[in-house]
């Protein structure tokens, strides 16, 4: 490979530990360039650098909304991925240049990053140095992330703390990225690609722990083992908040001991944060007595539908308790929480039929949405449409996706949505209808195909809900627009 000519106005490059400590420093004149900065992993982080001082910029391979949101916070975003982002302007170069995990080697910016001789790091690397002056709190888990380290925003915030945050997805009034005033910085602690590895928190939540992204995690020892070296991570002075009522977290817990006490949180009677006699509201959520040790503190009621969120209500005041906020205020904030997008989110309704998206793709996520489907909606007629994500994750848990789909009346299975995999035509979505005992599964190619079906067969009173970490949620936007249609 040739490499790039350098002019006399080139920048030099800069070493790996002259960007870290110009970043843990906060130095303004840092260049931060992201590749992928229109997804969900880089964009809060480009937004949360924007806030710092930070010259940042980036691209992305896809358009979408956040490129436009991105811009306006002053931030240069090039539409499309190619090696004249970074060598038009010499005497503009990063310093630095962030890549998602869907950055392949052959991407033309990462080739040319690369014979600059610029320093390219995945965020397992740049965080800790971007958070270096922070108390951390990250939240993991293989389900209920987004959701946890969202409603531990809303109460810090609602509190009156102004902690920093990135959560995965949007929450109403406050986005999905927040630089903030105070010592505290929420974090979304992904596990994909071992990014969480590269965090050293002060309270670590683990909301769950089952065997998830077979392409990076061979086996389900290897996910256990993440999460423990996770755990590792947490001094002896910081906390580890742990779900009791579940089997994996137990696992973690009991074969990888930590200097880091714990506090775990559930329904069951074995837990430091308890939430007892627990009953569902008119509108799906959930209300419930809670205990610290035994000892009342509180009632929650909790706007959003499932017994799963409810966990993740305990998670989150275990979190907030730790940061000294009164319980009362604690649990008036997670009274008004109502969600993130793509997270049990009401898409619309058209015809008295109720459109709902939802980011659940691993099966586990499957089955307790649909549970709080039918919790919420009773005897309604409920038509799931499920886009499998990944064929890694469709092959390996091909079965347990195929079972788990009991509380749907109809289920429409889209095409596997390939995300950064390729298809080699040994596995399709038909594999996965014909793995499954529902008696009203089918599978359906092409999203506006799906919502074409739906519109003829949909009556009024049913519920539909798009299942997938992917596209699926343009069948229910589509849907909603055949269903307008119909009434003109």
């Amino acid at each position: 490979m040739n490499r790039l000519q350098k002019t006399p106005s080139d920048k030099e490059p800069i070493s790996a530990e002259g960007w870290r400590k110009r970043l843990s420093m906060g130095d303004p004149s840092l260049h931060v360039h992201l590749l992928g900065i229109g997804g969900a992993g880089l964009g809060p982080i480009a937004i949360v650098l924007r806030e710092m001082g930070f010259h940042v910029s980036g691209s992305d391979a896809q358009m979408n909304p956040r490129l436009a949101v991105l811009a306006e916070r002053g931030i240069t975003v090039y539409p499309g991925q190619i090696a004249e982002n970074l060598t038009a302007h010499p005497e503009s170069r990063p310093d630095v240049v962030l890549i998602s995990s869907a950055v392949g080697v052959e991407n033309p910016e990462r080739r040319a990053a690369e014979d600059l001789g610029i320093p390219i790091v995945k965020r397992r690397e740049f965080l800790m140095p971007m958070l270096a002056q922070r108390s951390i709190l990250a939240v993991a888990g293989a389900h209920g992330k987004s959701t946890t380290t969202a409603m531990i925003v809303q109460i810090l915030q609602e509190c009156g703390v102004d902690a920093g945050y990135i959560v995965g997805s949007e929450l109403p009034i406050y986005g999905s990225a927040h630089a903030g005033s105070s010592p505290y910085f929420v974090i979304e602690a992904d596990e994909y690609d071992h990014m969480f590895l590269g965090l050293m928190p002060q309270i670590a939540v683990i909301t769950n722990v089952e065997w998830d992204h077979p392409d990076c995690y061979p086996s389900p020892q290897s996910f256990y083992q993440a999460f423990a070296a996770f755990t590792a991570g947490v001094p002896a002075h910081g906390l580890i908040v742990g779900c009791g009522d579940d089997e994996g977290v137990a696992t973690v817990r009991r074969e990888y001991p930590t200097s880091a006490p714990w506090i775990r949180y559930g329904l069951g009677e074995d837990v430091d944060l308890r939430a007892v006699d627990a009953h569902s509201l008119p509108n799906g959520g959930y209300c419930a007595a809670i205990h610290w040790r035994g000892t009342p503190i509180g009632q929650l009621s909790l706007q959003v539908p499932g017994l799963h969120n409810l966990r993740n209500a305990l998670a989150a005041l275990a979190v907030a308790r730790s940061c000294h906020l009164p319980d009362a205020e604690i649990l008036a904030a997670l009274g008004h929480y109502q969600g993130v997008a793509r997270r049990f989110e009401l898409k619309g309704e058209q015809r008295g039929v109720t459109v709902i998206d939802d980011y659940a793709h691993h099966p586990t996520e499957v089955r307790a949405t649909l549970a709080a489907v039918r919790a919420r909606y009773g005897d309604r007629q409920v038509w799931a449409v499920v886009q499998p994500h990944t064929f890694s994750r469709t092959r390996e848990l091909l079965h347990a996706m195929a079972a788990s789909f009991g509380d749907a009346d109809h289920v429409i299975v889209a095409d596997i949505y390939a995300a950064r995999e390729r298809d080699d035509g040994t596995l399709s979505a038909a594999d996965l209808v014909a793995a499954s005992d529902h008696p009203h599964i089918e599978h359906i190619s092409g999203l506006e195909a799906i919502a074409d079906s739906l519109a003829v067969y949909v009556e009024a009173d049913d519920v539909v809900i798009t299942l997938g970490a992917g596209t699926s949620y343009r069948v229910g936007e589509i849907l909603l627009e055949r269903l307008l249609q119909h009434d003109l």
